[in-house]
């Protein structure tokens, strides 16, 4: 597979015992499939798979329109709910694409984010 903003090979990266996730072996962006970050999230030092430069992460964040890996079909833009600063791109059929830097953001919801709800009023559910 083809990593879809720099096109370079993905490469697999297992967690635990079977749950294998993409991950670019240029920018380190990580295609997840269907599910697959949600059931990483909470899991025990799984930000380790997330081994890309934050920083390079947001430069390739910067492109936005991006086709699936799997389907070939426009993906989406989207914001996560509880952390509406990071922007990631989904497919409705296959899955979600994250920059580096961007799953460990996610699997962390920090004291920022917390006072960011206080400020704005209710959280998203």
């Amino acid at each position: 597979m083809k990593c879809p903003k720099c096109h370079s090979e993905m490469e697999e990266a297992t967690y635990g015992r079977g749950l294998v996730i993409d991950r670019c072996t240029n920018c380190k962006g990580i295609w997840f499939d269907t599910g697959e970050a949600e059931a990483l999230k909470d899991k025990w030092m799984s930000e380790f798979i997330d081994s890309g430069d934050p920083d390079i992460g947001r430069k390739f964040n910067e492109i936005e329109d991006i086709d699936c890996p799997r389907c070939g079909k426009r993906m989406s833009n989207v914001s996560v709910g509880k952390q509406p600063h990071i922007w990631y791109e989904a497919c409705n059929e296959h899955g979600v694409y994250l920059d580096a830097g961007e799953f460990t953001d996610y699997k962390y919801e920090t004291i920022i984010d917390k006072f960011r709800d206080l400020t704005t009023g209710s959280r998203p559910k």
